[in-house]
């Protein structure tokens, strides 16, 4: 009379017997199957080589457009332009100043007038990019666009040539001149 106890011993000589079959593929020794039992699918493998030849003569796609990122000076994000490569510098910074106006973003520009800006390979880099170098020849898809710094009169300092303007600057310029006479009465 077959009961739990023989019945789990019989389950347990299979679960070995099983288990050493797959140890066994495990540890390098492969169960041989016949390669007649293998049914490959019928492939045309040189369906499309005259197609490869004609492409592998160093012809590589041209590209067509660059996706490019500026960054404006206060602004959190970058903008992203869309151009040709053949555009120039003069041309990404007409069309990052067109975007980030079209899209609203803060703060506002003073002006939208692209000779007042420069652009930059980053944030901290001193040299701005010539305004007629094409955009494929720059090597980067991210720039950094600033006001255009002009010499001042004495050759000390250079100076922002936008001025700020608006009630909130002339609040704030109100409370550092009261700041101001305050210190200077104390040291009186």
């Amino acid at each position: 009379m077959p009961n739990s106890k023989n019945n789990r011993k019989e389950q347990e000589k299979n679960r070995k017997g099983k288990l050493s079959e797959k140890a066994s593929s495990f540890h390098g020794k492969i169960p041989t199957v016949a390669p007649s039992d293998l049914r490959r699918p019928k492939t045309l493998p040189d369906l499309f080589s005259e197609r490869t030849i004609s492409v592998l003569p160093d012809a590589r796609p041209k590209l067509t457009k660059l996706l490019l990122n500026v960054t404006i000076q206060g602004s959190l994000g970058a903008v992203q332009v869309v151009l040709s490569p053949e555009n120039t510098v003069g041309d990404l910074i007409t069309a990052a100043v067109r975007q980030y106006s079209k899209e609203g973003r803060r703060p506002v520009l003073p002006s939208t007038d692209a000779s007042l800006l420069d652009l930059h390979y980053s944030q901290f880099s001193l040299e701005s990019l010539e305004r007629g170098e094409k955009l494929m020849a720059l090597g980067s898809r991210n720039f950094f666009l600033c006001t255009k710094k002009a010499a001042s009169k004495d050759g000390e300092n250079p100076t922002v040539v936008l001025q700020r303007s608006g009630e909130g600057y002339k609040e704030r310029n109100n409370t550092l001149a009261q700041i101001h006479e305050f210190l200077v009465k104390i040291k009186m």
